[in-house]
């Protein structure tokens, strides 16, 4: 290891541990460089600013978490793969505090990449559930919505624990999330005499399209005809019965 990859590394482990142990998750430069026995200049050198090296800590701290997603083999179901995706984002946060509030600071002006990888990680498995016929909307307002959910109820225990303390809160919160993007199991017995079902599986087979189209190497349409197409499919995903 060189001496400045062992510099830059050490900095890195300091802060994270500063930032663990801090009691509001806040840092100061100072308190970094004196930890770690380094000058300012060696600091700034590294992650320019504190705000380069806050989002270096929580792509450090989140990079075992990204980890475990990144090796996991898709299963044959991918609503229970959202399911245990949303569970392990929540039990890392509750682990992980001051690291958490961090991440989605609304200091933080760049957001860290680990952020963004979680993101496009959730798109991918609602694509896949998308593919199945199992989604109400396109797979991208749905990552919005389950992300957007996800993150309150995490910050929500993280930060007010006394008063987010129903241990349920949060698969509550995760089924009546998927309830809203997904469609029922598949088969389900008829409902006769209502038009109900079969205007739900209009936007539902347009995301299933959609959500094909992007999978398929080849789809005889041109690059701009299958960015049109795509672009009417999710318009029609996103508009429910009630649009």
């Amino acid at each position: 290891m060189s001496s400045t990859t062992s510099t830059r590394t050490r900095i890195l482990q300091v802060a994270a541990q500063l930032v663990g142990d801090s009691p509001d998750g806040d840092i100061s430069t100072r308190a970094v460089c004196e930890a770690a026995q380094v000058g300012a200049p060696a600091l700034y050198r590294h992650f320019g600013d504190k705000e380069g090296l806050l989002s270096a800590v929580v792509d450090h701290g989140f990079e075992q978490y990204l980890a475990t997603k990144r090796e996991r083999e898709a299963s044959a179901d991918p609503v229970e793969d959202l399911r245990r995706g949303w569970d392990s984002h929540v039990e890392f946060a509750v682990r992980n505090p001051n690291l958490y509030r961090l991440m989605n600071s609304p200091a933080m002006r760049t957001p860290p990449a680990a952020a963004l990888e979680s993101h496009r990680i959730l798109t991918r498995d609602l694509e896949r559930t998308a593919a199945q016929g199992r989604i109400r909307v396109a797979p991208e307002l749905a990552a919005q919505m389950v992300m957007s959910a996800n993150v309150g109820v995490a910050l929500m225990l993280v930060a007010r624990p006394a008063t987010f303390d129903d241990p349920g809160l949060s698969r509550r919160v995760r089924d009546a999330v998927h309830a809203s993007i997904l469609t029922p199991d598949p088969d389900p017995a008829p409902d006769p005499g209502t038009g109900a079902r079969e205007e739900a599986e209009v936007p539902s087979a347009a995301a299933r399209l959609s959500a094909l189209l992007r999978q398929a190497q080849g789809s005889g349409l041109s690059t701009a005809e299958a960015a049109l197409m795509k672009e009417w499919l999710d318009r029609v995903a996103n508009t429910g019965p009630e649009g």
